[in-house]
């Protein structure tokens, strides 16, 4: 079933699948010939949200950064592009190319549109703050990159709540393109952001695109008390089995994802998209069986029983 709603991306021109599809593994859980599988099974399913960054994978061994941009890229100029692709990616964690300065995000920049094989990015991120640029240098660059058409829109990665606002209020005040979405660490075990940050993008209209949308995978379930999971992941995910909430969690996510007949992972992922303000959530996938798990988020909606259930499981207050 490919017939998804798309969603409108904050005040962007852009409207997006409520899964975000990562590209964090590609070229490190994921070689090429799995990543074109992946992300194939991905746009046949309706999806058309690819996220990605110049960095990844570069904490790899042999990597330099750069190889998800390039597999996504080639796999472009393999299948041809589908009309309707958004294709994003950051700046400011390349090996060759830390922070925001100006001349690095514009030499970044081209470098990204290279890799990609694309004329334009359709969201490009500042990927984490630099307190060492001005907020104003940082923004007059990626809003002359709007202009000059290599770049359809800006967002906001790893930002707090007032460098936010600080960056707004340059761009209002010099007049330049305004980044449209915010993409913050979000997810039922994580839920800091619901004191700031949520009601920050719901005044200024922001998307917001959680990651770690799973917790690192704790929330699809396979993270249990006694039980041994293969995965790179796998240490921080354990950590949310010493949160009180943890198991309890767990609990709720197995009684709704029953009751729907989908995976527990599904049912964190269509919880988030439901919250404030979210318009899509970030996931990744090493193999297209994974990512058979997440794609039911596109059409699941949770009831509010459900909804309440999970909210009160993972409530922060209650431990």
């Amino acid at each position: 079933m490919n017939d998804v709603s798309l969603r409108p991306l904050g005040r962007s021109s852009l409207r997006v699948s409520p899964l975000c599809l990562g590209g964090n593994v590609f070229g490190w859980t994921a070689d090429e010939r799995a990543s074109f599988r992946i992300l194939d099974a991905y746009t046949a399913a309706g999806g058309n949200f690819v996220d990605t960054a110049d960095s990844y994978s570069a904490w790899v061994e042999g990597n330099r950064g750069g190889e998800s941009e390039r597999i996504i890229g080639r796999w472009l100029a393999s299948r041809g592009r589908p009309s309707d692709l958004v294709i994003a990616t950051k700046v400011s964690r390349h090996p060759d190319f830390p922070g925001l300065s100006g001349a690095n995000i514009e030499a970044a920049a081209q470098a990204s549109l290279e890799r990609l094989g694309v004329e334009t990015i359709d969201l490009y991120y500042a990927h984490f703050d630099d307190p060492e640029t001005p907020v104003e240098e940082s923004a007059r660059v990626f809003s002359a990159l709007v202009d000059e058409g290599r770049v359809r829109h800006v967002g906001l990665s790893n930002h707090g709540p007032e460098r936010i606002r600080e960056w707004l209020e340059v761009c209002e005040r010099e007049g330049l393109h305004a980044p449209v979405c915010v993409q913050p660490p979000y997810n039922l075990m994580e839920r800091g952001i619901e004191a700031d940050l949520v009601p920050l993008a719901q005044e200024h209209g922001l998307a917001l695109l959680p990651y770690y949308g799973l917790a690192r995978g704790f929330l699809t379930g396979k993270y249990r008390p006694g039980a041994e999971v293969d995965s790179p992941r796998a240490g921080k995910a354990r950590l949310h089995l010493e949160d009180p909430r943890g198991e309890r969690v767990l609990e709720a996510l197995d009684t709704v994802a029953k009751r729907n007949d989908v995976t527990p992972a599904a049912v964190a992922l269509s919880w988030l998209a439901d919250r404030p303000a979210v318009v899509s959530v970030l996931a990744s996938a090493r193999d297209p069986e994974q990512l058979a798990d997440l794609l039911p988020v596109h059409h699941l909606r949770l009831d509010d029983d459900a909804t309440a259930l999970l909210t009160r499981a993972s409530d922060p207050a209650r431990t």
